[in-house]
């Protein structure tokens, strides 16, 4: 690899933060049985598809079968045999149940070389759309009026003339999922909503969040975020208003706190 390749640095970030979490990688490990994927190598494998923009965990196991540069990242020697796309997908959920993720990004941001990338006092916050893995035919009734699907595989559904919300209808699939509307004249989809910090000096992710896809969910997440920085001095931060439909008029986010500035 070439000497003044971007993943190299990346590379010693990231070995410095598994290393502080091989306690909690020790607690997945089972005695018995066949051998999983380790999660050292799972988490690297993650990280090469955010920033590469991997579509799909499939295509990345394909680059992982010929890319050497996807190869020497993740730790897989030439002859290694690539992991199967189900295998690694469930060990990647129970990685996130483990809550090891958040505490690898966490190891990530305590780590000095990248706290001095790092802005203390200006940040902007954005949230984005998330659909969920469930259909619009999930949603139905939940005091289980309601016709379903016809038979099949993909059966129809008829909704015309059926008034649907929140709060007379959820999805039997996916029942957290909520029918939301990203703007005015756009379909209103089941969905979540992901949130995230980011600083301005280098644009870089300091929070994260993912909630139920409500009207005041991104400024709620927000001001969860803003308060886990640590610190007690004011701070600016920037963000949109984030307006549900246009029926709201003009409102502003509410006040931040008494040590931080808001900018709309």
């Amino acid at each position: 690899m070439p000497l003044d390749h971007p993943l190299r640095p990346i590379q010693k970030i990231v070995d410095e933060a598994l290393g502080a979490l091989t306690g909690e990688f020790e607690k997945l490990y089972a005695k018995l049985g066949r051998p999983s994927i380790p999660p050292e190598k799972l988490l690297r494998a993650l990280l090469l598809q955010a920033f590469y923009s991997v579509r799909s965990e499939r295509q990345l196991m394909e680059q992982l079968g010929y890319n050497l540069l996807f190869r020497w990242f993740v730790g897989l020697s030439l002859d290694a045999v690539v992991w199967d796309v189900t295998v690694f997908t469930k060990n990647r959920e129970r990685l996130i149940d483990g809550d090891i993720a958040s505490k690898f990004m966490a190891a990530v941001l305590n780590q000095e070389r990248v706290k001095t990338l790092l802005s203390d006092d200006h940040f902007s916050v954005d949230g984005t759309l998330i659909e969920a893995w469930a259909s619009m035919k999930s949603f139905r009734p939940k005091d289980g009026s309601g016709e379903p699907p016809t038979p099949g595989r993909n059966g129809e559904r008829d909704f015309h003339g059926e008034k649907r919300s929140n709060e007379t209808h959820a999805s039997v699939t996916d029942p957290d999922a909520r029918l939301y509307r990203k703007g005015p004249g756009q379909p209103a989809k089941l969905a979540y909503l992901g949130h995230v910090l980011m600083e301005n000096r280098h644009a870089l992710v300091v929070g994260t969040r993912l909630t139920p896809a409500t009207g005041t969910a991104e400024r709620e997440a927000a001001l969860e975020m803003v308060a886990a920085r640590p610190g007690n001095h004011r701070i600016t931060l920037g963000a949109d208003k984030s307006l549900p439909s246009r029926k709201r008029g003009p409102t502003m986010w509410p006040s931040l706190s008494p040590t931080c500035g808001g900018t709309t």
